[in-house]
């Protein structure tokens, strides 16, 4: 295996989390007596441009297809996020009725719906079907297909040019990333922006977050990575924000090479010497992170363990693509976890992938009255902590098991 980026040979593991299905692989009752494909989840780190990744082992368009379950406007925070985006880069930038707003993977239209209320055009660029279909239905304009080098082309030659790129959760999605930057460079105007935003691997490293590996994230990104990988296709990162979304993620702002017109913040120099203290930059920086999770995983086999000796019930919060990965890494069934809410309709009813959860409607919560509940997308923790504050009434508490076992 070579590395996507500068096909440097690939040996060091970053970290193995052993054999599992595709964490968007949620399952209906008929499918529970059917075999499970099961795929590698081994994470390497290039000793070069230090880009960690995880081979193609589920092709993309497999994994984005159209039933895919992940819909952004389930989330209110996102939701809220979203909105403030779009005021910040409608007034940094001058974008109006004479710009063009286009994103990247921009799913159900949670984000150029609010660009839209501003009158400005937008066009939605999203491969799977069924979130496609809800944004269009929300009057924003999308194409139904994967980004890169050949869409960007067409797109140019229809005048559809932006002055706004943006991709948010999306550059770790792609197996191909210098194709898919190589097709912005394509698709951005002169003077033209991109921004991209997505988890950092400083965090993912330093508060221990394995459970955001999955087979959906083939890269695990720096700052100092990303930037190469632009400069590689004649675009410059002007700017960086470090934003708590997604527990630590990057915003990065994006010109051609070419443009005089923005000027180099502070905060890239600031960032880049910020990873270099870590240790980012050295392979040692990646060495005992298999041993960190392994810890993990054994405080909540033991928690688990304890509450089921005790005969107390455990239930789940957020069918999330990470809380598979943490319970499939830990070998946790339905014998420990009764079930797992959601409040996604497309994910109700269905089993979660290895473990065979049942996901369920917020009301079960109510009848059940779990002694705990284990918040699985953890960097939603307070806004799923205040939606079921509720739990309290009959004594029940609160769990979380990232970046190490907490109960409350």
């Amino acid at each position: 295996m070579h590395c996507r980026f500068c096909q440097t040979p690939l040996q060091h593991v970053f970290i193995d989390l052993v054999n599992s299905p595709a964490s968007n692989s949620f399952l209906t009752r008929e499918q529970l007596n059917e075999p499970e494909t099961f795929y590698p989840l081994k994470v390497y780190t290039c000793p070069n441009c230090f880009l960690v990744q995880i081979d193609e082992y589920k092709k993309s368009d497999a994994i984005f297809d159209n039933e895919y379950v992940y819909f952004s406007s389930f989330s209110t925070s996102w939701l809220a996020h979203a909105k403030r985006y779009v005021a910040d880069m409608t007034g940094r930038f001058g974008l109006n009725a004479d710009s063009q707003v286009v994103e990247i993977a921009s799913n159900d239209g949670y984000l150029l719906q609010y660009f839209a209320e501003k009158q400005i055009p937008v066009l939605g660029i999203e491969p799977t079907a069924n979130t496609a279909a809800v944004a269009i239905e929300k009057g924003i304009p999308t194409i139904t297909r994967f980004f890169g080098t050949q869409l960007a082309h067409e797109l140019a030659l229809t005048d559809s040019k932006a002055d706004l790129l943006l991709g948010n959760n999306v550059l770790a999605h792609v197996p191909d990333i210098v194709d898919f930057v190589a097709g912005m460079k394509i698709l951005l105007k002169p003077t033209g922006v991109i921004t991209m935003e997505f988890p950092h691997l400083l965090n993912l490293v330093e508060q221990n977050q394995f459970d955001t590996i999955y087979h959906e994230h083939f890269s695990y990104l720096s700052f100092y990575t990303v930037s190469r990988i632009f400069e590689s296709q004649g675009l410059v990162l002007f700017d960086v924000d470090e934003l708590p979304t997604h527990g630590g993620s990057l915003r990065i702002y994006a010109k051609h090479a070419d443009d005089p017109t923005k000027p180099i913040s502070p905060n890239v120099t600031a960032l880049l010497q910020k990873e270099t203290a870590t240790g980012l930059t050295t392979m040692a920086y990646y060495a005992h992170f298999q041993q960190r999770a392994e810890r993990v995983k054994i405080d909540l086999l033991y928690f688990l363990l304890d509450q089921k000796r005790a005969g107390k019930s455990v239930a789940a919060y957020g069918a999330a693509a990470k809380g598979n990965t943490l319970l499939n890494f830990c070998g946790v069934k339905n014998d420990f976890i009764d079930f797992v809410v959601d409040a996604n309709p497309a994910k109700q009813n269905k089993f979660l992938p290895a473990s065979h959860i049942p996901v369920v409607h917020e009301d079960q919560l109510k009848t059940q009255k779990p002694d705990y509940v284990l918040i699985l997308p953890w960097n939603l923790r307070d806004e799923i902590t205040q939606q079921l504050a509720y739990i309290r009434e009959w004594g029940g508490q609160f769990v979380v098991a990232i970046p190490q076992l907490t109960v409350w």
